[in-house]
């Protein structure tokens, strides 16, 4: 009789609702239809390099799809970069042994951009691995959806719901921030099913003065409140082109010395940034005389039950990520297409990012209704 194949999976990055649905689709797909092994790895990366694991079975993948988080566990560990004992080390050559003790037949990593970096160091270690797209941003590339997003989606538009009462109520300003640091689909997709009045975003630099003439003129038409939905990685059009020079000096960047400096100056400017919603709700509460209020939504965003919509997904990525472990299709991102499934190159997709683009539906949708951008 021949050896069943063994399978290993790991979360990696930022927890996101859905991911238990994920591994349930991986696991449950694995054992059952096709006969495999599979075992956990805890905390990320790391959980491979100090060999810390799991065995995933029916009974551990059962009662895991409607809970939040990853029974996992999650580490944003860079492999180039990990510390270990002390020591900032390259872990891929840690990790390429223990995958050949364990005798591995491939290794999914589920997760965001970052882990899309990550698998492709070890794809170029000639190790067989998969990923899943993972993240509350919808912002990995060449996939129409990641799982968390839906979820969070739901949650971001019902604050907004929320946020309307008081803002109604006391005539003031609401300025909400959304997650969001370098692409703005949640704050975008909030905003317009929440009926927020500005909706600003990473991808269209704002204009103070044009926020402000907005909700002036709502003041004018009697409506003495507005909604305005900030994604945390807005910025004005002032402070545009330095990010936007920062993020080339990254992508040009070869050696470590010149991506070190790179890093540090795109750290510099992010330090500089945070607490822009504060300053931009102040600036607004002195242009229109109104009182302005913030609320950061934060993790609330990323926890508790995943969504209808994320445990499908995420059942979908899962059981296909399975056929292709099957079928020995390895280094892609199972990328979901339609109400399909498409296998993508890792190598196509780490490093690449899915902004918003200008002419999107949803941003034509919302200058049809009159909603404010910021230009």
């Amino acid at each position: 009789m021949s050896k069943k194949k063994l399978i290993g999976i790991l979360t990696a990055g930022g927890d996101s609702p859905g991911l238990n649905a994920a591994i349930r689709g991986v696991g449950k797909a694995a054992i059952t239809f096709h006969g495999m092994d599979i075992i956990g790895f805890k905390d990320g990366f790391r959980g491979i390099v100090e060999n810390r694991q799991m065995r995933l079975d029916k009974k551990t993948l059962a009662n895991i799809l409607t809970v939040g988080g990853t029974i996992l566990g999650t580490s944003r560990d860079k492999l180039h970069r990990m510390e270990v004992d002390g020591e900032t080390r390259d872990v891929t050559d840690i990790i390429a042994r223990n995958y050949e003790k364990l005798g591995l037949e491939c290794l999914v990593c589920l997760g965001g951009g970052g882990t899309q970096k990550n698998a492709l160091r070890l794809v170029k270690k000639g190790l067989n691995i998969i990923t899943l797209p993972k993240t509350i941003d919808n912002d990995v590339a060449f996939t129409d959806a990641t799982f968390g997003f839906a979820t969070a989606l739901d949650i971001a538009t019902e604050a907004i719901d929320r946020l309307h009462s008081t803002a109604h109520s006391h005539h003031r300003i609401i300025v909400a921030e959304i997650m969001g640091h370098r692409a703005g689909w949640l704050t975008l997709g909030a905003g317009l099913a929440g009926g927020a009045d500005v909706i600003l975003i990473p991808e269209i630099p704002y204009d103070i003065k044009k926020i402000a003439a907005a909700i002036r003129r709502r003041s004018h038409h009697r409506t003495n409140f507005s909604i305005v939905a900030v994604a945390e990685g807005a910025m004005s059009q002032q402070d545009a082109p330095a990010f936007r020079a920062a993020e080339e000096l990254k992508s040009k960047a070869r050696t470590e010395k010149e991506q070190l400096a790179a890093r540090q100056h795109s750290a510099a400017l992010d330090e500089k940034h945070a607490g822009n919603t504060m300053r931009l709700a102040r600036d607004l509460e002195e242009l229109t005389g109104l009182e302005s209020r913030v609320t950061i939504l934060g993790y609330v965003q990323r926890g508790g039950t995943p969504s209808a919509a994320d445990r499908l997904l995420a059942t979908r990525l899962g059981t296909a990520c399975a056929d292709l472990i099957q079928q020995k299709k390895f280094g892609v991102m199972v990328a979901s297409k339609g109400d399909g499934v498409e296998p993508v190159e890792i190598a196509k997709v780490a490093g690449k990012r899915k902004p918003v683009p200008l002419d999107h539906p949803w941003v034509q949708s919302a200058r049809r209704i009159g909603t404010c951008l910021g230009d």
